[in-house]
């Protein structure tokens, strides 16, 4: 995190809450053990390991004013990794303020907003920056500055953001897996903007459910999160180097609830330095409760991703199908599985996943996450990444 950003976001939370007398405090949190195992040795160079493991420490720290009116919630996190510099990383996932109202809701600080329906990808969600070294998927997100207005409205929620200070993607080191075959490094960033990271942005969202559907509408106006990739050369080693761009988006986002289907949309216009473009994920997960008269749902999952650059454009994602299963127990345990996968219908190459978890017992919870890849096109986004199949464990500990 930015220190102009904590320099100026610090204060204004100390003189809102923390001088307050009575103040009800709760502590809690989780460390995490990873172990990741490659099934094959990486193709580039410093990647000549199976092995990769990691520890996390995440605690949370809250307090409570006026009879719940007002709190402030602190989420630093830090994980330290044992083949990758750059996985080794700290951030403050959340510190922030809240004031609560009858008919709003007012917070500032550095917090978490997530927007979306879809599973295999979030389109829409636009207001953080993807830790990319902490997640593959791209699920795990960096703490975001921000001043946060909540309207709560009969024709529904709008939401009002300032976001003062932007926050640059991570990205896997020399060492690290998972990466193209030329690495980012992510010190090198420039920017359209002369405001480089102090850049103030802006963003809107309208919220409202009707009847079996539940809507969402937003506007965005600032620093792309999602970088261009500069070859550059310094001493006759190469590598790439993040440019982050302005830009203003809209997008959409709808679900339905139709019996045992839900029915998801997200779709986006997005208008940055170099060209416009647009890009949809839709499908629907369709549940089968209580399989063969069993505590066990079943929900079928298909997905299609669509992005008009088309293959020369540079998305991951721009003619895809996704197809997966959701096991949800209903035990004590809360078990859960997810197995899917995603083809492309350009490359003819294809994507698998494994995600489970189990509750070992009220503080411990075991984590299994498995990622496996197939491409023989080289212009394929996972054509570097082919040779990076692991399986990965994780324990959690909650306290």
């Amino acid at each position: 995190m930015k220190r102009g950003a904590i320099s100026i976001i610090a204060p204004l939370l100390f003189s809102l809450g923390f001088g307050a007398y009575g103040a009800e405090t709760q502590v809690s949190g989780k460390i995490d053990v990873q172990a990741r195992y490659y099934l094959d040795k990486g193709e580039y160079a410093g990647q000549d390991y199976h092995e990769q493991g990691s520890i996390g420490f995440q605690p949370e720290f809250y307090w409570e004013f006026n009879n719940g009116d007002a709190s402030i919630i602190f989420k630093p996190f830090y994980r330290y990794d044992q083949q990758d510099d750059e996985r080794s990383h700290g951030d403050i996932r959340e510190l922030l303020w809240t004031k609560v109202g009858s008919y709003w809701e007012f917070k500032a600080g550095i917090g978490k907003v997530f927007w979306g329906v879809t599973e295999f990808q979030h389109l829409v969600d636009t207001i953080n920056q993807t830790d990319s070294v902490e997640s593959f998927d791209g699920e795990e997100k960096l703490g975001q500055p921000m001043v946060n207005l909540t309207l709560i409205k009969d024709w529904g929620v709008l939401d009002a953001f300032v976001l003062p200070g932007f926050r640059e993607r991570t990205f896997a080191g020399k060492e690290g897996r998972l990466r193209s075959p030329v690495y980012v490094d992510g010190d090198s960033g420039t920017f359209e903007s002369s405001a480089e990271t102090s850049h103030v942005d802006y963003a809107l969202r309208w919220s409202h459910s009707v009847d079996v559907f539940d809507l969402g509408a937003h506007w965005f106006r600032g620093t792309n999160r999602d970088p261009i990739l500069n070859l550059r050369s310094d001493n006759g080693e190469h590598y790439f180097s993040p440019h982050y761009e302005q830009m203003v988006q809209f997008g959409v986002d709808v679900q339905a609830t139709v019996d045992e289907w839900l029915w998801k949309f997200e779709a986006i216009s997005r208008n940055g330095q170099f060209e416009t473009y647009s890009a949809i994920q839709a499908g629907f997960e369709y549940s089968f409760y209580g399989v063969a008269d069993s505590d066990t749902d079943i929900g079928i999952l298909l997905e299609y991703g669509w992005d008009d650059r088309g293959e020369e454009g540079g998305a991951s994602i721009q003619n895809d199908i996704f197809l997966g299963s959701r096991f949800t127990f209903n035990n004590v345990e809360s078990t859960e599985l997810l197995i899917g996968g995603g083809y492309d219908l350009d490359y003819d190459s294809y994507s698998f996943l494994i995600e489970g978890s189990h509750r070992l017992s009220n503080n411990f919870k075991m984590v299994v996450d498995a990622r496996f890849f197939d491409s023989e096109e080289p212009k394929d986004p996972i054509y570097a990444i082919r040779q990076d199949d692991y399986v990965q464990f994780t324990l959690e500990y909650y306290f």
